[in-house]
């Protein structure tokens, strides 16, 4: 099968190229644009492409039930309050996107609702990508791909029926498909990272990973597997407040994540069996029959 690449920004994400490594600030930040400035820092020194957030218009995303449930948070005593507080604003992400300019990193959003995608079409972010909770809005996945730019769609809690679905609506150009399962963190039972060979096989575009374990084996192994991205959630702290706090990795983690991607297409070779010139010595020293 002849895969299509897809480029970001400048980058050619594809079969041949290195691996476009994406760290997920999304709501890690909690309200806060100086904790989301200090991820942005460790995303870039630890050598990522991009960082991404997440982007919804609250009164259209949840319900007014969902909202007036009791869920207590630095910011109130509802749902809502706790989403209303971690929302940015067009203030806060024009000042992400001068930050990011400035430290020479990409960044986009998942938009969850329309109005958020016509409220990033303000900014000149790369590409869109799709939450694995959006996958079904078929009217969502038309619209963000009415803008023309590249999408980045996630499939977890999703069936191959419905990614198949999706991936109708959306063509598979300028299309990555991220292999996911949706648990935080997930169990090892829960990663299933063969997926990826899965998705390979049926479908032409540029196959990923989104990671919610704990760790970097499983990404590292997405990348053998295939993976033209990976991306992972971040933090200052696994113990800070928050639900994706403990899928997330610390600047330790996150710099082995990055470090063994890139090692791997190195370890794997191009398959043809040599003998190495730092062999030869040992040959004369060992062996006691020459071939």
């Amino acid at each position: 099968m002849v895969r299509k690449c897809v480029k970001i920004g400048n980058r050619v994400i594809g079969d041949g190229y290195p691996c476009f490594i994406i760290a997920e600030i999304g709501i890690n930040h909690n309200g806060s644009v100086a904790l989301a400035k200090k991820m942005i820092d460790i995303a870039v020194t630890t050598g990522c492409d991009a960082v991404k957030f997440q982007k919804r218009t609250v009164d259209i995303v949840y319900t007014k039930e969902e909202l007036a449930k009791e869920r207590r948070s630095v910011f109130g005593n509802t749902n809502g309050d706790l989403k209303r507080g971690l929302e940015f604003g067009e203030d806060e992400y024009k000042e992400i996107d001068e930050y990011c300019k400035r430290k020479g990193i990409m960044w986009f959003a998942s938009c969850w609702d329309e109005n958020s995608v016509d409220f990033m079409e303000k900014f000149d972010i790369p590409c869109y990508k799709i939450a694995s909770a959006s996958l079904t809005d078929d009217n969502l996945l038309r619209y963000t791909r009415s803008k023309g730019k590249p999408i980045l769609l996630s499939t977890g809690m999703s069936t191959m029926e419905e990614i198949r679905h999706a991936v109708s609506i959306l063509g598979e150009d300028n299309l990555v498909i991220l292999h996911c399962t949706s648990t935080y963190p997930s169990n090892t039972e829960e990663m299933n990272l063969r997926v990826i060979e899965t998705f390979r096989k049926e479908f032409s575009c540029p196959i990923g990973y989104s990671g919610h374990e704990r760790g970097v084996t499983p990404s590292v192994l997405a990348a053998a597997l295939g993976a033209a991205v990976v991306e992972r959630h971040i933090t200052i702290d696994r113990t800070n407040w928050g639900s994706d706090q403990a899928a997330s990795l610390e600047m330790a983690g996150l710099y082995h994540l990055v470090r063994d991607i890139r090692q791997t297409p190195a370890l794997l070779g191009d398959g043809v069996k040599v003998v190495y010139p730092r062999e030869l010595p040992i040959i004369e020293k060992l062996r006691r029959v020459k071939g």
